[in-house]
């Protein structure tokens, strides 16, 4: 009986020494390098505009005056980057002649890295966020008046007995602190949150493929037993 397609893909897929379905092997190989390669762009892209993105938040914030804010952006979204420089130059090593499901398995193990580093930096630098915001707007001055300042005398105006550490009001130094603690724990989720928004599509797509090739690879296995 004439082997069926299905039959032929499993004999053949993957296997290094196979005589059959080569196309299917091209295709498959094909198929991955274009998710793959389509992820380095949208990675690439990403980072360019998070570098541009910074440097013009740094111009505007010396401009309305809330250098305080645009310099910790800058510096943090910087460190971001050249983190994710590394990974980039650790990418552009993978082999693409290597057969489609391992250059798959290679392109997994990498992103599985990449997004361990950036969930931990997450927590981190999404406090730090909200630290720089917080010194911005305190720093932002109205009428020539800062809005910190005003804030504080509003605040001694109705508790005459607030405590102040260098002249800020300790309630809000406390509440500012366990909102960066907070950010601290929920930041890994913001950043998957925010992964799945930016290349959560791509993402699934490789899954996809990753999948297919893992069960076509076990089913493989299995004949391959049954026949010994």
């Amino acid at each position: 009986m004439e082997k069926s397609i299905e039959s032929i893909w499993k004999q053949g897929f993957l296997a290094e020494d196979a005589l059959v379905a080569p196309t299917l092997n091209n295709l498959y190989k094909q198929k991955s390098i274009h998710v793959i390669e389509k992820f380095k762009r949208m990675f690439r892209i990403n980072q360019i505009a998070i570098v541009a993105g910074s440097v013009l938040f740094l111009a505007v914030s010396f401009l309305i005056g809330i250098p305080l804010m645009g310099i910790g952006f800058f510096l943090t979204l910087s460190s971001i980057v050249l983190v994710n420089r590394k990974f980039s130059r650790t990418l552009s090593e993978i082999d693409t002649s290597e057969n489609s499901y391992r250059y798959v398995k290679a392109f997994a193990h990498w992103l599985k890295e990449l997004v361990r580093v950036n969930r931990l930096m997450a927590r981190f630098y999404y406090p730090l966020f909200f630290l720089f915001i917080v010194l911005g707007f305190w720093q932002f001055q109205v009428n020539g008046k800062r809005w910190g300042d005003a804030i504080t005398h509003a605040l001694i105006a109705n508790d005459p007995g607030a405590v102040l550490l260098l002249g800020v009001p300790v309630i809000i130094i406390v509440s500012v602190l366990l909102l960066m603690l907070f950010l601290a724990y929920v930041g890994g989720r913001i950043f998957d949150w925010d992964l799945t928004v930016v290349y959560g599509a791509v993402l699934r797509k490789l899954d996809e493929i990753k999948t297919d090739m893992e069960t076509l690879r076990n089913e493989r296995v299995e004949t391959d037993n049954r026949d010994t």
